[in-house]
């Protein structure tokens, strides 16, 4: 509707919008590989024998960052990143159901985060995607260990379906969260606000409404001093409407993944927004 609407007047939709507040906006890389939607493909890829490297094209990063992510952390900011996101935890929570990790599995699930430490520094912020596969004191527990290592963020480190849980997580770890691309309407993301449960919103624009309710819930979060973070793993209709990212001031980065753009991104859409030194600038 914004889409046809902005046809009809001539006018790009972010000027609908009130216009940009900022020529580009930061994007970090979520390293997922070009099976990242296919989870059996994943899993293979991901597993303890599996070959290091980039296995199908020179974005293959779910691999990358499981087998060398000191590797992939220096590729990137050779690419211009300043940001990364990995998820090395979520084997050992399929393996548990979620309900344990021992102390070995903790110690391999760090090893990503050490190898980037110790080859590039703090020079690449680091992003713990937890997808919500663990319960609180696991999570609490992961987070601890965690933070050693200071990670940029958690991202949904348990369901997103008990505010007064996220918030005990919140309170017990100097991580900030993240939370939450799962999430609905304006209503959810008051709730997580007034409960101080997030640090950073991530909504994703096709999941919570559309641009008409992610104009309002990033309203809500400058209304109580939390940037946003928009979601992307939807496919390039999704991340088309990245408008709303430069049309508010509140946007701290978005989520842009270096395989998919180059994949099947290209066989829906003709045209997909720059990224240039680690920033998406149209």
């Amino acid at each position: 509707m914004w889409d046809i609407f902005g046809q009809a007047l001539g006018q790009p939709i972010h000027q609908l919008l009130g216009g940009l507040s900022r020529p580009s906006v930061r994007v970090y890389n979520t390293c997922a590989g070009y099976t990242y939607n296919n989870r059996s493909a994943t899993r293979r890829a991901v597993a303890p024998g599996a070959t290091a490297g980039r296995e199908i094209g020179p974005y293959d990063d779910q691999v990358a960052f499981v087998h060398a992510a000191d590797e992939l952390a220096q590729s990137l900011l050779e690419e211009g990143y300043g940001a990364m996101k990995i998820w090395p935890f979520d084997v050992f929570a399929e393996k548990s159901g979620g309900l344990f990790i021992s102390s070995a599995d903790l110690r391999q699930a760090l090893e990503p985060f050490e190898k980037v430490r110790a080859a590039v520094g703090d020079r690449i912020e680091i992003m713990c995607e937890l997808h919500s596969m663990w319960n609180l004191p696991t999570a609490k527990r992961i987070a601890a260990a965690l933070e050693p290592l200071r990670p940029f963020w958690a991202e949904d480190p348990i369901k997103m379906n008990n505010v007064a849980a996220l918030r005990e997580y919140a309170m017990a770890t100097s991580i900030p969260v993240c939370a939450s691309e799962t999430m609905g309407p304006l209503t959810a993301f008051r709730d997580l606000l007034e409960a101080q449960a997030t640090a950073v919103v991530m909504l994703d624009l096709g999941w919570c409404g559309g641009i008409s309710e992610a104009r309002k819930i990033a309203a809500l979060a400058a209304a109580y001093q939390r940037p946003i973070a928009p979601h992307d793993c939807t496919g390039p209709v999704c991340w088309l409407p990245r408008c709303i990212c430069r049309c508010t001031p509140r946007t701290r980065c978005t989520r842009r993944s270096c395989a998919l753009p180059v994949g099947y991104y290209r066989d829906l859409v003709t045209e997909l927004p720059l990224v240039k030194d680690g920033f998406a600038i149209r």
